[in-house]
């Protein structure tokens, strides 16, 4: 007999809304109506970390901690949100994320979650485990942005595979395709096994390609350490290779260590993302936020950007004041995506935009250049 599909709440989960509800006015009331949207299973891996959910706690905890001091009697006249990274520019300083397996939340995953940031003109960040193929959501920017005569950068995430020729193969189809930078991901090769995909879900870029699976029984050999996935886990040399490999900007994603983080630079990298998984890959490991100054200044000239824990304007400026040049939003995406669609996630990136511009207004920074540490308060401890 067939189970029943139920949300989180034990009730059949709602379709997205037509028109975005009255009551929703931030990223907390998109989560709060994203679980009745979702079936039970992919909410509780959208929503989860590793183990006690102790990093996933620390992303939150890091933001929540810092105050901002406002700023009166600046002159505001002129302000933008406006930045440049590797030669592109960007309307504002949020992009959207490399979520995986978008489909979980909305039937038109990826290719809607793309065109809500070419109406928004937020960069989009399209992951390797993707439910569209990379080529699909390239073509769907495209579109979107001719439509509106306005869109953003697109870049591809790149998880390396089993064999560096498909690795390749996978560059090379984002270059193809028009992506404008390689976001390398070298901090999730080696973790728990992820949810198991309902029918009709799949990473649609791996079709044909091998898949490495690891499995082990208590009693019989190598755990993890010997085994082939721990030993084509990311490397330095890979980093080599990879930047050897193409022309395309290269971001390396998922650092946390300054002294790894100046080698990738050093080594080729052209960007830098700290992160931490979203508290997905290892808990007990500090929150991007609280690494960021000490990384920043290891690698004072390269772009810097950020994810983990962002759900406010606030957060963002605060992000910015501490170094970096740019955050990605994942999870409230999602909810974003689940509850209403491509009309969802264009209103997230806009009310996550306008409480930034609030802020820059009341710190009394009409550019953000102007945010600085200075703009953030550290609460003495008694």
């Amino acid at each position: 007999m067939t189970q029943p599909i139920l949300n989180a709440l034990g009730q059949p989960p709602r379709p997205a809304h037509v028109r975005i509800p009255g009551d929703i006015a931030t990223c907390a009331d998109y989560e709060r109506h994203a679980v009745h949207h979702v079936e039970a299973g992919a909410w509780r891996h959208i929503q989860g970390g590793c183990d006690q959910g102790a990093t996933l706690a620390h992303n939150r905890a890091a933001f929540d901690r810092l105050q901002l001091l406002p700023r009166p009697f600046a002159d505001l006249r002129g302000g933008h949100t406006r930045l440049r990274m590797l030669g592109q520019a960007f309307e504002h300083p949020l992009l959207a994320a490399p979520v995986a397996y978008q489909c979980l939340v909305h039937p038109e995953g990826e290719l809607a979650s793309v065109r809500a940031a070419m109406a928004l003109q937020a960069g989009y960040v399209a992951s390797t485990l993707s439910s569209y193929t990379l080529e699909e959501i390239a073509v769907a920017a495209r579109e979107a942005a001719r439509e509106l005569v306005r869109g953003a950068p697109l870049w591809f995430q790149l998880y390396s595979q089993p064999a560096r020729e498909h690795t390749l193969a996978l560059v090379r189809r984002a270059e193809a395709a028009g992506y404008q930078a390689i976001v390398w991901t070298v901090d999730a090769a080696v973790k728990r096994a992820g949810m198991a995909l309902p029918p009709g879900v799949l990473a649609a870029n791996l079709r044909g390609y091998p898949v490495r699976r690891h499995t082990s029984q208590a009693g019989q050999g190598a755990i993890i350490l010997g085994t082939p996935l721990a030993d084509a886990a990311p490397s330095l040399a890979e980093l080599d290779w990879l930047r050897a490999g193409t022309s395309l900007p290269l971001i390396v994603k998922g650092l946390l260590d300054p002294v790894q983080a100046a080698e990738a630079v050093a080594r080729g990298a052209d960007a830098i993302v700290v992160s931490n998984h979203g508290g997905r890959v290892m808990d007990g490991v500090p929150s991007p936020l609280d690494v960021l100054p000490a990384v920043r200044a290891a690698v004072p000239e390269a772009p810097i950007l950020l994810d983990s824990g962002i759900r406010w304007g606030t957060d963002v400026a605060k992000a910015l004041a501490l170094g970096a040049d740019a955050v990605l939003i994942g999870r409230p995406l999602l909810h974003a995506l689940a509850v209403g669609g491509m009309a969802g996630a264009a209103h997230l990136l806009h009310l996550l935009r306008a409480e930034l511009e609030l802020v820059l207004a009341q710190l009394g920074c009409p550019n953000l250049g102007q945010l600085a540490p200075t703009s953030v308060w550290r609460v003495q401890k008694d």
